[in-house]
């Protein structure tokens, strides 16, 4: 069985991405990595350099700023990673760069992996995902993150990065059929400090939205702060032990009454339906989860 890992980073100092944490959370379990790094305004590709594996293969890329819409750029330069994969690859296991796997779920990766190796109709594995928000002491308590996506595919040139590559579709458009796997994915995305998330903001607007978007989303994050969201939880587990440093090392001061629930009327009944049935109203979902 043959495992690759791949990723895509630009600017990871700038914006402060863990990206050395989320590829070396996934190191043990593959064979290769590739990582694409996109022309960066800092020492990012020195960064990726710097880590100790023969495992790591770097591709450099450029980044198309001209691609203004739905995110199109991230899944444009995914696919670059992706189309540098071994061809005799088996699973690709793609992390962003703001992601982390617990070291705890190595074992339960790597033995889903082995059991569906054989079963050509499992064409990935889902994960769970805990989103922490603020500091490291909360995660995300609402609908309005998403709950699993995939983090593992079975090679194959006819598999493509979706919209903004949150995930993965065929390149006809149809939806992977995948399995869950009781592992989870560490989103760190809203974890840094407050001014560097202020401007990691401001500037990757620009994937999404036009000029006038640009604007009015700038004059809100000139403002940015972590207190305006709806419901957090307190995160009582412990952290990936490759995260400890990072955790050390954080400045800032956040604290969030988890008691404080501002959820719009349609979350709050939503929430309600979820924590009685386990069943989320409307969610949604890039794929075909096998039973």
């Amino acid at each position: 069985m043959k495992v690759t890992g791949f990723s895509i980073v630009r600017n990871a100092i700038k914006f402060d991405y863990p990206i050395l944490e989320a590829i070396q959370s996934v190191l043990p379990l593959c064979d290769e990595f590739v990582v694409a790094v996109g022309n960066s305004e800092d020492d990012t590709l020195a960064l990726i350099k710097s880590i100790d594996s023969d495992k790591i293969r770097i591709i450099e890329t450029v980044w198309d700023d001209s691609l203004r819409a739905g995110g199109q750029v991230l899944a444009v330069e995914t696919n670059k990673a992706l189309a540098a994969i071994s061809p005799d690859t088996d699973w690709a296991f793609y992390i962003q760069g703001d992601e982390v796997l617990h070291e705890r779920y190595l074992p339960v990766v790597r033995q889903a992996m082995e059991q569906y190796l054989d079963h050509p109709q499992v064409e990935g594995l889902l994960f769970n995902y805990l989103h922490f928000y603020g500091s490291y002491r909360y995660v995300g308590d609402s609908p309005q993150w998403y709950r699993r996506e995939i983090r593992i595919i079975r090679y194959s040139d006819n598999v493509t990065a979706y919209r903004d590559a949150q995930g993965f579709r065929t390149k006809d458009n149809k939806k992977l059929h995948v399995k869950l796997i009781d592992a989870y994915i560490y989103h760190y995305g809203w974890v840094k400090p407050p001014e560097v998330q202020k401007t990691k903001l401001a500037a990757t607007q620009r994937f999404w939205n036009d000029d006038q978007q640009i604007m009015q989303a700038r004059q809100t994050l000139d403002h940015f702060d972590y207190g305006t969201i709806d419901a957090l939880a307190e995160f009582k587990d412990a952290q990936p032990a490759i995260m400890q440093p990072r955790i050390n090392a954080q400045n800032w001061q956040f604290d969030f009454n988890i008691r404080e629930k501002k959820y719009s009327l349609k979350n709050r009944f939503k929430t309600f339906i979820e924590r009685i049935t386990g069943w989320r109203m409307g969610e949604y979902r890039n794929y075909k989860l096998l039973r």
